[in-house]
């Protein structure tokens, strides 16, 4: 198959970039699996592993264009990660990695990015995210600190990580984009990518993600377990379905998240790098991607996710 994926960003991405990782990262397992890729991006693309055409951004994002006149010849389908303002005349898809406004219409053949992400907005079609295991170094010894990775916004819980850090004596590393007001234990070391972030994630005992939001999929957790690495979450959006007991602890409070810091080393770091290389690798993505892309063209319907199999079923499903 000969899939064009577009993105309006140039591509790989300096700095953290989690939709742009997660572009790359398909891409590169596509090509893997035997399958012709061109990636339509901003100018300044480099991408080995596809054709490359650059298109200006204000190009691709333009509402009149029709992105089937970028097109190679004998494309069978367009990927477009961003969202599309005029439907292409050629079979597509789109990812979305954001939340809709709550009562907002779903684009046109949109897949989203976690059985929860989906279910908000009434669907059931979606395929979970994945990164490449050998973009990761893993660690089964782990050092003396904690990891918060992320941006310093409420809606990510860092005040949460914070307040369980000094509850529990541990030592916390607040890797972020801005320098908030910290305490004794708690080191800031602002916005990390590259090498320190890999040693970061290899290192830490646990990550802290409690999100206080519903995340669409929350990528970092995968980050934490390719590296070996145990997950302390909360129950919010889809990290129930990325997270298992086996490899992290879910919580509902700071009490919860600083009673589960006591165990969260007991994780087996090899567990934590086979559940993220089970259900997030690339390949994993990459394969249900081309489900996706083989049932709208057979039948012109997009078919449900397949959800991880530790994921609790929705209320409305029992």
């Amino acid at each position: 198959m000969h899939i064009a994926v577009v993105s309006h960003y140039r591509l790989p991405v300096k700095g953290y970039g989690g939709t742009e990782r997660v572009v790359v990262a398909l891409v590169r397992a596509l090509v893997v699996l035997g399958h012709r890729v061109t990636l339509i991006a901003a100018p300044g693309t480099r991408l080995r592993e596809a054709q490359v055409i650059e298109v200006p951004v204000k190009r691709l994002t333009d509402a009149g264009i029709d992105l089937a006149s970028l097109l190679p010849p004998g494309t069978d389908m367009l990927h477009a990660f961003f969202p599309l303002k005029r439907v292409p005349s050629h079979p597509f898809v789109q990812t979305l990695e954001g939340n809709l406004r709550p009562g907002a219409p779903v684009p046109p053949n949109n897949i989203f990015v976690s059985r929860d992400h989906a279910r908000r907005s009434g669907r059931e079609v979606f395929v979970y995210n994945g990164l490449d295991p050998a973009d990761f170094l893993f660690r089964s010894s782990k050092d003396d600190f904690d990891l918060f990775l992320g941006r310093l916004h409420s809606a990510k819980g860092y005040r949460w990580a914070i307040q369980g850090a000094m509850r529990s004596g541990r030592r916390l590393v607040l890797a972020g984009g801005w320098r908030p007001s910290v305490r004794r234990n708690i080191k800031f070391v602002g916005e990390v990518d590259g090498k320190r972030k890999t040693e970061l994630l290899a290192g830490a005992r646990c990550l802290w993600m409690p999100a206080l939001w519903p995340e669409p999929f929350g990528l970092t957790t995968i980050e934490a377990l390719f590296s070996g690495t145990p997950v302390l979450t909360t129950h919010w959006g889809a990290l129930p379905e990325v997270v298992s007991n086996e490899v992290g602890a879910l919580c509902d409070s700071v009490e919860e998240l600083v009673a589960a810091a006591a165990t969260i080393h007991t994780r087996d770091p090899a567990a934590c790098r086979a559940h993220a290389e089970r259900y997030f690798s690339h390949l994993a993505m990459a394969e249900a991607y081309l489900r996706m892309y083989h049932g709208l063209l057979d039948s012109g319907v997009l078919p449900p996710g397949w959800v991880t199999p530790f994921a609790p079923t929705p209320p409305t499903e029992k």
